[in-house]
This record gives structure tokens, sequence and C-alpha cells, in this order.
């Protein structure tokens, strides 16, 4: 598993490139497999997708093979529906096949869980995580409980293990690892019963119960965080998945020139690993491109949820940061087909047309290869670039700020934040200041949040007047803090969550607790592209719940 990524959103296991012989076509124990809707169409027939947020699957009703670079992957999801229950589904022949297991899969090679067998789904289904609308079938809070790829444990054909009613699968996940096995009971018919069960191997725990495991592999969110803020916990074509151990490896026996690399299905050509991007200095080792490469693929999980969908600035170091980076907002012509672009059409003659949209860990390693050591996302998405989702509030140190007096400044936004009844989360910028991010309802334009977040600063402002400059120009601050709220427009931009800083060590710019604004032992530039993965492990990201909370600014 890659060592730089949390573990509850990254995927380890073998990347699938093929499944080793030409598959027939999976029939279906549910439903007809020919006419309008084909094989998914008692999936469909459920499903009213003007108000489901749910993948209703290709246009055609016609069977699609299976993808050529996945082809075995797996997802288990945890639904609270009418009755909490987790959905095992399982890739093979263009769809997910599914089951739902209503005590959820377990470790415990004792346990025997019942699987009730139930229509395929979409391989879109497969990083569905969401609410599905109350009275809707299966209404209710989705997550990605689970995810990674399978292998048949034997030589079967696994479509006709499950026409037959006995499948043997090896599972390589994040939570599930080992073999399981799925046994029908009975003849085969609608909603058929099965047993799900592990086998004695060295990966069966005694006592494990996915109760004990409730976060989401994908954002890191409960279903209850979901609930309460379920936009933009969904990419419906892209898995977020980190690299794999395999891919990893692939990367590190490249040689110092590079070569092509396959992360996630997309091909890359990486080029001049070795280059040091940031110098060494005393027991701090260089990081090279290739660090930087690796952090991005396995970031990814974390990262994504605050890139994907938006447009971005690349600050590229393509000499290292010993020499003058600069700002690329367009997407260059020669990027890959599978990089994401967005055309600003309000964009006035010289400014940038086209911009990049890096929605997949593949397309962060890209940005990498090009030494964008810092990636800055616009706070509103491509879909309403004119709405913002996030109000931005920047406590930018002067001169003669100490980290003391910016603790001190966040801590007086957090007290009036709470009084406002306002949900909001710190980060530490990885450099010497702190940013505080506000979610906010999607009715809000640009002059709303600036205003809105002007007015809150200038009341923390006269609490301390002696550390604060309203000035816009660092040279007559007199070393003062500013707290500034420009940054509330289009197209101005804070450094993205878990994005790497130009400085020594690579530091990394890190959502916080509210609370750990009190640690002694807290810095801005405290944890690097090599130690953030064991803060995550830790702690995963308070910054998540946030995601998407529709929030209304109170009146100041």
């Amino acid at each position: 598993m890659c060592t730089c990524a949390h573990t509850s959103v990254t995927m380890v296991g073998r990347p699938v490139t093929g499944v080793g012989r030409r598959r027939r076509w999976y029939h279906p124990v549910m439903g007809d497999t020919h006419g309008s809707h084909g094989r998914l169409a008692t999936y469909r027939s459920k499903r009213d997708f003007a108000i489901t947020p749910e993948p209703s699957g290709p246009s055609t009703g016609e069977p699609t093979p299976p993808p050529a670079l996945h082809g075995r992957r797996f997802v288990v999801q945890r639904h609270r529906a009418r009755r909490l229950h987790y959905d095992l589904r399982l890739e093979a022949a263009g769809v997910l096949l599914s089951w739902a297991v209503p005590k959820g899969p377990s470790l415990d090679a004792d346990v025997r869980r019942m699987a009730v067998h139930v229509e395929d789904h979409p391989l879109d289904y497969f990083d569905f995580e969401g609410v599905i609308p109350s009275g809707e079938y299966g209404g209710g809070d989705v997550i990605v409980w689970d995810w990674g790829t399978w292998v048949p444990a034997d030589d079967r054909d696994p479509v006709e293990a499950v026409t037959e009613g006995n499948l043997h699968v090896d599972l390589h996940g994040i939570k599930l690892v080992g073999r399981f096995v799925l046994v029908r009971r009975g003849e085969p018919g609608d909603r058929e019963q099965w047993l799900l069960i592990h086998k004695h191997d060295e990966h069966a725990v005694s006592g494990w119960e996915p109760e004990d495991h409730p976060r989401s592999v994908k954002s890191g969110r409960t279903n209850e965080e979901v609930a309460a803020a379920p936009s933009a916990t969904w990419s419906s074509n892209a898995s977020w998945a980190a690299a794999t151990d395999e891919e990893i490896a692939a990367l590190d026996r490249l040689g110092p020139r590079g070569g092509l690399w396959s992360l996630g299905g997309y091909e890359l050509k990486v080029t001049s690993l070795d280059k040091v991007l940031m110098p060494a200095e005393g027991e701090v080792q260089a990081v090279t491109k290739r660090d930087l490469i690796r952090h991005h693929a396995c970031i990814g999980p974390a990262m994504l949820p605050y890139v994907a969908g938006r447009p971005v600035n690349l600050r590229r170091f393509p000499d290292g940061i010993e020499h003058t980076g600069f700002w690329q907002k367009a997407r260059p012509s020669y990027a890959p087909d599978w990089i994401g672009a967005w055309r600003n059409v309000e964009a006035d003659p010289g400014e940038t047309q086209e911009y990049a949209v890096l929605d997949r860990p593949a397309a962060l390693a890209w940005a990498a290869n090009f030494a964008a050591v810092e990636l800055h996302p616009w706070t509103s998405t491509t879909d309403h670039p004119d709405r913002p989702t996030w109000a931005l509030i920047d406590i930018d140190p002067g001169p003669s700020t100490t980290f003391d007096d910016v603790v001190t400044l966040a801590r007086l936004h957090r007290t009036a934040l709470a009084e406002l009844g306002v949900e909001a989360c710190p980060k530490v910028s990885g450099r010497r200041g702190v940013h505080i991010l506000i979610p906010v309802a999607d009715r809000y334009t640009f002059d709303d949040t600036r205003a809105w977040v002007e007015r809150l600063s200038r009341l923390v402002g006269r609490v301390v007047p002696e550390m604060v400059s309203w000035e816009w120009e660092t040279s007559k601050r007199q070393g003062r803090a500013r707290l500034d709220d420009t940054q509330n427009a289009v197209n101005k931009t804070l450094v993205a969550p878990f994005s790497a800083r130009p400085a020594v060590g690579a530091p990394v710019s890190v959502p916080i607790g509210w609370d750990e604004l009190d640690d002694p032992d807290l810095y801005p530039d405290g944890w690097t592209i090599t130690t953030v993965g064991d803060r995550l492990r830790a702690v995963g990201d308070p910054l998540a719940p946030l995601i998407g909370r529709q929030q209304t600014l109170p009146d100041i």
C-alpha cells in the first residue's frame, strides 16, 4: 500500500490489466438481457433518474464490453436505506454483479453472512457515494465502504460460477482481503439467498466486524456525514483509488530518464525522475520529481474531493525551487486526451481560454511530471464558475508576524465563527500561514462571500489591531499580518489541501481540527509529502465532512 496515503482512502491489491482470456457475456439472473434496456432493465425499471443521483448506465441498451484496463474491480457500499445493509459488487462482463449483505462482510472465518443476489448494476455505480432521495427505491445515504480488485480463486469462469451458484474469489481491498466464498442456497430465481463466507486463511481475523470500520475509503466520511452534505461526493466517471503497491514499484523501477508508466489504467510518459526539485538541507533529504509524482499518485483520494471538477492553476518549478517558477493556467496542447479540459467562455482576449481539470490520480501524477509543485483549484466548479462552494479566509503573515500571532488570529476567527453558528475548518498553509475554509450554499456569488469575509475579518481585526494591517502592499503593512478577503473572486485561489509547497522537504498544506490550534507543537509546515500519510492514517481529514455543505451565511 502507498505509504504516503490514508489507509481509509487508498487501495491495495493488484493492478488489473486484463482478464487472461475472452469472457462470454454475462446473463443476469434477474431481468431481460435483450430489448431496449438489456441486462440493466431491472435496475433501470426501479429508478427515476430525474430524481435519483444514481447513474443510469450506458444510454444504449445493448451489452457493452468490459473496460480494457480494469475488468475486475470490486466495491462494497454501506447503505442506510429502510434497513442498514452492505452491497457487495463484483465487476464482470460489463456490469457489477451485486449482493445485498444485511450484516456486512466479515473477515471472521467462523461467521456466515446471508447475502441476497440482486439486480446487476452499471459500472458507473462503482464509486457512487451520496444520498438517494426518500421515497425513491433504496432511499438513504450510501458510502463507498471498501474497494479494490478481485480475482477468481480457481480456473472456473466466474460468470458460469455465479450461474451455478458457487463462486470463490480472492479480494484485495482496503478492509477486505483474502478468500471469500459465495454459495447459493436453494434454486435460482428472484432475490436468491446466498451465503458469504471468509475462508480460514492468513487474512482471517476472529471477531472482525464491519461496523467497527465505518468510514468511506473514497472520501473518509461516515454515512452520517454524507447524509448531512451529499453534494460533491460522487465522481461518475473516474475512480479516485490511489496507486497500488505494484504501480508504485513500477515507478521506482524506472531509470532516471523515466519511461512509460501506467497508473489506474492510464499510461503516462514520465521524465527526468531524479531531477531535484527541493534541495537537501541539513538532515532533510532532497525531494525529486519521482517523489512528487509518487505523492500525487498516492494522495489522490484525499486531494481530489477539492480539485476534481474545477479549473486548476499550476505553479511549476521545472528547474527546481532554487530557480524562479511560474504559473501555468492554460491546459497545454500536448496534454493527453484523458486530462480534463474546461473552456472559459467568459474569458477576455489575452486571458486563459482553456484550463486543465484534474479528476483522477493519473492526472495529478501528470501534473507532477511537469514539476507542478503547487496545485491551486478554483473555489467554484466548471459547472457553475461564478458560484463559489467555499468562502476563504487567508491569514497572511507579514515579515514581523510570528506563527503564534497567526494562531492567535485563527483562534479569534474560531470564536467568531462559533458565535455565528458557522461551520468551518482551518488548514495550515505549508509555509507560514493558516487558511480557513467555509462551505457555502450554491446561491452565493463571489461578491457575497468576499463582502461577508471582509466584515468578519474586520471584527476580528478590531480585537488585535496591533497585529493586523489592511494595506494591500506588503511594504506598507509595517510587518503585520493581513486578513485577506480578496481570494474570494473568480480565478483567485489558495493552495489545495494536501498539495506540496515549494520549500525544503516539500511541506504540505494540511487541514486540521480547531482544537489543534491549541497544540504548542503545531507548525504551519509540520507535515511533508513523506509524513502526511501518517497524519491521514492517524486522524483522517477534518475538512472532508464539510464538502458540499449547503450553509447559509448569517448577517454580520
